[in-house]
């Protein structure tokens, strides 16, 4: 039944092409459907929908909610939601008024080390969308301060680095309420990111996002070890969650990984994506 990416991201959020131009793409990569996960918004669905419709690529509605989490970084990804649920939107709008006010700091902290760019000079990288550090990681190499996102991200954006600002987020139970509230199903993204100590650590963190509601875990992902595969697929089997994948398409933000095989081996069966949907 073909291969899926189960997450996406376009110009709405923090991708370099247009939910029009991603679904394009995804039907020029022979892919049988998307999900669209843009980060803390849902501005790319209607497009993506309309557009699948028109070459019959399945597009899943979707959403990433970044949670509040210490150690490392979690991301709550959301299918099969309602974009147009109030709860939904209201909350979206939280998260997104904490990156427009987020966005300024993180400017001045960077020309407090003499890396000088304008608030101009990311949304122009932007391209229109909600404006994140991937952005701002492209406005600064475009300026020459640095050869590549990574670099910037690596020596200024990172979690606690030098330019680094947090922001607000919802707690990981209310993301995945807001989720299960909009109609959808909530997914633990990429759970390399979470950075816990060992794999007793993990399968207690994971029971008890499936005691608040998850119902899915990212088990396929670029960077993903062969080993850390096996252990969330263990984990998805044992708690009774869908293993889902995907690439984190972002485009020109993260040109070394492709939209549908990720560094060039990932691929996802449909049959994930029927097992959710039934």
């Amino acid at each position: 039944m073909g291969y899926v990416d189960l997450h996406t991201h376009s110009t709405a959020s923090d991708g370099s092409l247009t939910p029009t131009e991603l679904v394009t793409y995804a039907v020029a990569k022979g892919l049988t459907a998307i999900a669209l996960t843009d980060h803390d918004t849902t501005e790319g669905l209607e497009e993506a929908t309309i557009a699948g419709n028109n070459t019959g690529l399945e597009v899943v509605p979707g959403i990433e909610i970044s949670a509040q989490y210490e150690t490392g970084t979690m991301h709550i990804l959301g299918y099969f939601i309602d974009p147009g649920n109030p709860a939904l939107r209201s909350n979206l709008a939280r998260l997104q008024e904490a990156r427009r006010t987020r966005n300024p700091r993180i400017l001045e902290k960077l020309a407090q080390l003499g890396v000088h760019i304008t608030i101009e000079d990311v949304e122009e990288a932007s391209g229109g969308g909600q404006i994140g550090r991937p952005h701002i990681a492209q406005a600064i190499v475009k300026k020459g301060y640095a050869n590549d996102v990574n670099y910037v991200f690596d020596h200024y954006l990172t979690k606690n680095g030098p330019a680094y600002v947090d922001k607000f987020r919802f707690s990981p139970e209310d993301s995945i309420s807001l989720i299960k509230t909009a109609g959808g199903r909530a997914c633990l993204g990429h759970p390399f990111t979470l950075f816990v100590k060992d794999n007793v650590m993990l399968d207690q963190m994971v029971a008890g996002l499936k005691a608040k509601g998850l119902e899915a875990i990212e088990v396929y992902y670029p960077d993903h070890t062969p080993e850390q595969t096996a252990t969330f697929l263990h984990l998805a089997k044992k708690y009774d969650l869908f293993p889902t994948g995907g690439s984190d398409f972002h485009g020109r933000a993260k040109p070394r990984v492709d939209l549908g095989i990720g560094y060039g081996a990932l691929r996802v069966p449909y049959e994930l994506l029927d097992h959710m949907k039934s």
